[in-house]
């Protein structure tokens, strides 16, 4: 479908669309446009292979204005099925589809479901609230459902591990040891304030009647519906609504924010509900019709369009509202339009409290794509439009700190490539002097960062450039570059990030692209977070450091770093609190050797030697100068 020929639709101005249901009767609507003709067909369950599976008849629906298809069914109608069948001018027969506005839907959802939202929900849910997390106590640790309660040494019932309830286990610990946490257990000791899910929608790579299938989840089916892999019982649709909720509320008692990792780039294949609905209409395609491939993924969805634009925002709306979600991590975010994310910007905002809800995401895309006239891509190149709440995942800080990603073996500030300490000159401040070709409006504007699901672990990168064998073997030295690298990220201005077990020296082997599984490669091993304690008190002192000293984050407006003059590749600044004073110092030192450094004026005691990180001054009083430790961070506060 053309440019002119999509602006040339009727767009929908309403929020009902899908199935609305109420004990007396459920209103289905549907934008379809362009089908000359529509009905709804009824199902007692989610699939014929279901006991009691029966047709229930269909209902024609009726032209309701605005390209929407509406039918009134009465009675009550909740955990019933449905599809829609439309006709089309010119084409022989019927398009089977599921509802793209379904809120619920049986087994690997190819059904939609009716559903009442407020049956659907765990005990408590109605007291549910967002943590207050201010800005500069932020810190996001990304996971997956499945790698985060999966090992069987965790503590979590077996029914629950890598599922949504595996988030609700109670004091879960290693061995009995309650020293050893495991799971939420584990979390809400470490220091970080929001849980990043990595796609927790309905996807289509696995079937959700196998229990040991496995995928990341980058392959949406139905947006608005939670995963059913992820439930105890993939088979009835409320079941994985209630269970989603109960794992958010989980999170959210623990004292922790949800961040929803979000794919409105593309659908798991071109032939999507909603492509089948308005054929032509929600894909972008080259002027020979063909589909564009920035997504990689062969379907790059048109945000730019009315229809799209708004199924972007109202999604967003939603989960935010009925399930609390806090915030959103957009892949491959420059596949989407500015004008799109700044709408689902201001949608949030409208919300009550709904200016806390986070958005960031990745301003890059896979491939080229084919926005109609006018759009912009939500690129760094787009930061001058873009709203300065929205954040960006900064790969300028990721490869200075630890090297690059498409080369296993380059080297990074911390593990040998000292001359990239110019760049972590910039990373400190948030790039906000432009150096890298863009300037943020805010610090939290960048999401600094070394590790994420994509691409190597830290440690498997750390391990790689160093030709070391063994991936899983504990080195001293790696061990240094891997404090190092944590303390760079989390004394820069911004939002820090990590991926879960990061902190612990998480291991896949060498593989780096473990998407398609298996889970044992993938799921976080909680031995190995008892086994390597040290390394994990280092993070949570450093995410102690900064919750208390609010001008590590940049994110309340604090001055610049003010820099130091540092011998060979070091790096040192000050950083001022709001008033004016001095309050910290800190130091890089990515040489193999001691180092000697200046401080300024002031008597000073260690925040962090380098090996030891907390929040309470600790050590002798030092004052004209300091020694730092081989490949290390070094922060002092000022007495």
């Amino acid at each position: 479908m053309r440019e002119q020929q999509a602006a040339a639709l009727p767009a929908y101005t309403g929020r009902d669309l899908g199935a609305s249901w109420s004990r007396e009767r459920t209103l289905f609507k549907l934008w379809a446009p362009t089908a000359a003709a529509v009905r709804v067909i009824l199902y007692a369950t989610g699939s014929d292979d279901e006991r009691g599976a029966a047709l229930l008849g269909s209902v024609i629906m009726q032209p309701a204005g605005q390209g929407v298809w509406q039918a009134r069914v009465h009675g009550d109608w909740n955990g019933r099925y449905y599809v829609y069948a439309l006709q089309f001018d010119g084409t022989e027969g019927e398009v089977l589809s599921a509802d793209p506005y379904a809120r619920a839907c049986g087994i690997n959802g190819r059904r939609s479901m009716v559903i009442d939202l407020a049956a659907a929900a765990p005990d408590g849910w109605a007291d549910d609230r967002r943590p207050d997390i201010p800005p500069h106590a932020r810190a996001v640790w990304e996971t997956h459902v499945a790698d985060f309660s999966a090992d069987p040494a965790g503590g979590v019932p077996e029914a629950w591990r890598g599922k949504f309830l595996g988030f609700t286990a109670q004091d879960t610990c290693l061995d009995g040891d309650p020293a050893k946490p495991t799971c939420l257990n584990y979390l809400k000791q470490l220091g970080v304030s929001h849980v990043q899910i990595m796609p927790m929608f309905d996807f289509g790579s696995t079937d959700e009647a196998d229990p040991d299938a496995y995928n990341w989840g980058y392959d949406p089916v139905n947006y608005n519906v939670p995963e059913g892999a992820y439930s105890t019982d993939p088979w009835h649709g409320e079941v994985r609504v209630k269970e989603c909720r109960a794992m958010i509320a989980a999170i959210h008692k623990a004292g922790l924010g949800v961040v929803m990792d979000v794919v409105y780039n593309h659908t798991y294949h071109a032939d999507s509900w909603l492509e089948r609905t308005v054929p032509g209409y929600y894909c972008r395609r080259t002027p020979d019709g063909s589909l564009t491939n920035g997504s990689g993924c062969g379907c790059d969805m048109a945000s730019e369009r009315s229809m799209m634009r708004k199924y972007i925002v109202d999604s967003c709306v939603y989960w935010a509202k009925e399930y609390h979600v806090d915030g959103f991590r957009f892949d491959l975010m420059a596949l989407i339009d500015a004008e799109t994310m700044n709408a689902v910007r201001a949608a949030l905002d409208a919300l009550p409290g709904g200016e806390n809800i986070l958005m960031y995401g990745e301003p890059w895309m896979g491939g080229g794509t084919c926005m109609d006239t006018g759009a912009r891509p939500s690129d760094k190149g787009a930061l001058d439009v873009l709203s300065d709440r929205i954040g960006f995942f900064c790969d300028g800080t990721r490869d200075a700190i630890k090297g690059g990603v498409f080369d296993a073996k380059s080297a990074g500030y911390v593990n040998g490539g000292l001359y990239y300490g110019v760049r972590i000159l910039h990373a400190v401040d948030a790039w906000r002097d432009g150096a890298d070709g863009f300037a943020p409006k805010a610090s939290g504007q960048v999401v600094q960062y070394v590790s994420a699901h994509d691409n190597y672990t830290l440690w498997d990168k750390l391990k790689l450039v160093a030709g070391r064998t063994g991936f899983a073997a504990p080195d001293a030295d790696l061990l240094a570059q891997n404090r190092m690298a944590a303390g760079i990220y989390l004394t820069c201005h911004g939002l820090p990030f990590l991926l879960s077990g990061e902190e612990f020296a998480r291991t896949k082997n060498g593989d780096h692209n473990s998407y398609k599984g298996p889970l044992a490669v993938n799921r976080l091993d909680w031995r190995r977070a008892a086994d390597l304690k040290p390394l994990v008190d280092f993070y949570r002192g450093l995410l102690a450091i900064r919750r208390s000293h609010p001008e590590l984050s940049g994110a309340a407006g604090e001055t610049a770093p003010i820099m130091l003059a540092m011998p060979g590749w070091l790096v040192g600044f000050v950083l001022e609190k709001a008033g004016g004073d001095s309050e910290l110092a800190v130091f890089y030192n990515p040489e193999t050797t001691v180092q000697w450094v200046d401080l300024p004026a002031g008597s000073w005691r260690y925040l962090c030697d380098g090996t030891t990180a907390r929040a309470e001054p600790f050590g002798e009083v030092r004052s004209g100068g300091v020694t730092l430790a081989p490949v290390s961070v070094t922060i002092l506060v000022r007495e």
